[in-house]
């Protein structure tokens, strides 16, 4: 019940804003309708990647750090699409960055609204080849 009621106001958020404001994490619950990806972290790739995920998807990302601490910056525009107006991953708790603790995960959920190719890479400075921890996920119409 208490996820149906997130979602209901997550809803009425965006069709409100087009925006959902930042909130408290509180512990992932998951619906019949959100797909998991687990994803792992470790020096220097993020697995798997590509991500792929339909358009209209609930999309919860549960990024575990295995060797040490990282993190997970993506945008909310796809690739080339930063001018279009409305973002096409809408998240339910956005942040910069998302700091992950060595053996720790963390939870990112967001509707996935826009087709294209989403960047993502580790933001938290994780040795020398920091800079070629990247990724993708791919929003499929």
């Amino acid at each position: 019940m208490k996820s149906l009621l997130t979602l209901l106001v997550a809803a009425m958020l965006i069709l409100t804003s087009g925006a959902v404001p930042s909130s408290p994490r509180q512990s992932p619950t998951v619906a019949a309708d959100v797909q998991v990806v687990e994803v792992t972290a470790k020096k220097y790739e993020f697995n798997p990647s590509p991500i792929r995920v339909k358009q209209g998807a609930k999309v919860q990302l549960r990024i575990t750090a295995t060797d040490h601490t990282h993190g997970f910056r993506i945008r909310a525009f796809p690739e080339g699409g930063e001018g279009s107006g409305h973002a096409g991953l809408v998240f339910s708790s956005a942040k910069d960055c998302y700091k992950i603790e060595k053996g720790q995960t963390e939870t990112i959920e967001f509707a996935a609204q826009t087709p294209g190719t989403y960047p993502f890479k580790c933001c938290v400075h994780c040795g020398l080849h920091h800079r070629s921890m990247t990724g993708e996920l791919i929003v499929e119409p």
